[in-house]
């Protein structure tokens, strides 16, 4: 076994790989191993391993680098998130084992942990933007999320057990990641922040706009200060493997106990980012309309399977005195309103601060790039303003699919 860390190789995986006996069921002694470093993350190193004679028997080995990958060793990181993350995907497969992956082993001293290689499927932001239909999609992240976020809740958790697992997930470092790039770094000029001069116009348009700044300070409080649950924290569609029949979550490093919003509106925040992107991306209008059409009605379905999921699960033993039905309702109204807002921030931050989504930054053209951005922008702005007056998932949707880009298109 290593005793001191040091990051991996290609080739120091495989010899990794061998001393794990946690491995010995997908292994055997001295057989041929290959891999491969697959991370195109921000953060860390990923390695998929597998046998050279069967490949269907192979792990996926994940390591902490001590600084963040995106930007390098000047930005330094604790590699003790990745200790966060194995106690929070242990977390979420006691909850909800159908859509979390299988971990094998975590590693104190490499920061490394061991878990299933979803080989069979392709991370989610790739498949929309081949404007690929999920139909189980909705259903399975709605159970996903009302199942983790309701059973680590206030509702289900008694009281010591709750406040001891906000100590234990206690995660600062990567929080303040999220504070500064998600709700403070994209409404100033900052040179991190990452956008073609092309969508400069709106972009200091929205910096200058007291009141957007004031709403997002609003979601920025809430993110520092609601420890309703413990919340993924970077549930994007980057973060979400799929296929026809199945929905996994992973990379749960920056989990912390947060506001149940933040993940639902990571979700849908990222969905829209995705109906921003085919603006240009599909050219074909019925198709557009069409994959525009699954997008939204993904948000519908989604938000319908988490408020029933939560009722069986959140709601389950509510005290009628203590919690009656109007305070019942008014939790989940404040949830599907915190949802739009911290969706809201989470799509201005992909296009204007660093770090953003192929979905956008990678369509090729630099006019139609524009377009995309600025539409996703566009829908952006109205759902944090608005928040406060969403009554029903619909509203939401009326809001975003009621906008169009303020970028003109070609003459």
């Amino acid at each position: 076994m290593y005793e001191t860390y040091q990051p991996l190789t290609p080739e120091t995986v495989i010899d990794y790989a061998r001393q794990r006996p946690e491995l010995a069921d997908i292994f055997r002694p001295g057989e041929a191993l290959e891999s491969v470093e697959v991370g195109d993350g921000n953060l860390n190193l990923v390695f998929k391993v597998w046998a050279a004679a069967e490949p269907d028997r192979t792990l996926v080995i994940k390591q902490a680098l001590p600084y963040v990958r995106l930007v390098g060793e000047s930005w330094r990181l604790p590699t003790d998130r990745a200790r966060i993350e194995a106690q929070a995907l242990e977390v979420e497969s006691r909850l909800c084992p159908q859509h979390t992956p299988k971990v094998y082993f975590f590693d104190p001293v490499m920061f490394c942990t061991g878990m299933q290689n979803l080989n069979r499927h392709i991370i989610m932001r790739k498949g929309l933007i081949d404007g690929i239909s999920y139909p189980h999609f909705a259903e399975h992240i709605g159970v996903f999320l009302a199942r983790t976020l309701a059973g680590t809740s206030d509702l289900v958790l008694d009281y010591r057990t709750k406040k001891e697992e906000v100590a234990r997930f206690i995660n600062p470092e990567l929080c303040k990641i999220t504070e500064d790039l998600v709700f403070t770094e994209p409404y100033r000029a900052h040179e991190r922040n990452l956008y073609h001069k092309e969508l400069e116009p709106q972009v200091l348009a929205l910096q200058a706009d007291d009141a957007l700044r004031a709403e997002v300070a609003v979601m920025k409080e809430k993110f520092m200060t609601e420890a309703q649950a413990l919340i993924h924290g970077d549930l994007h569609t980057g973060s979400i493997m799929v296929n026809q029949e199945e929905t996994y979550c992973i990379d749960p490093e920056f989990a912390f106990y947060g506001p149940m919003g933040f993940d639902i509106g990571a979700v849908i925040g990222n969905l829209f980012l995705s109906y921003a992107s085919h603006e240009v991306r599909t050219k074909d209008e019925q198709k557009r309309a069409a994959f525009r059409c699954y997008l939204t009605d993904t948000v519908i379905a989604l938000w319908q399977v988490f408020v029933r999921e939560f009722e069986q699960v959140g709601w389950a033993h509510a005290d009628p005195i203590d919690m009656p039905r109007a305070y019942r309702d008014g939790y989940m109204l404040r949830l599907l309103q915190d949802s739009a807002g911290f969706a809201a921030c989470k799509m201005m931050r992909r296009v204007i601060g660093l770090a953003g989504v192929a979905d956008i930054r990678g369509i090729e053209d630099v006019h139609e790039r524009a377009i995309a951005a600025s539409l996703a922008l566009n829908i952006a702005v109205p759902l944090i303003k608005q928040r406060a007056s969403l009554t029903q998932i619909d509203d939401l949707v009326a809001i975003a699919t009621a906008q169009r880009p303020t970028y003109p298109y070609p003459s």
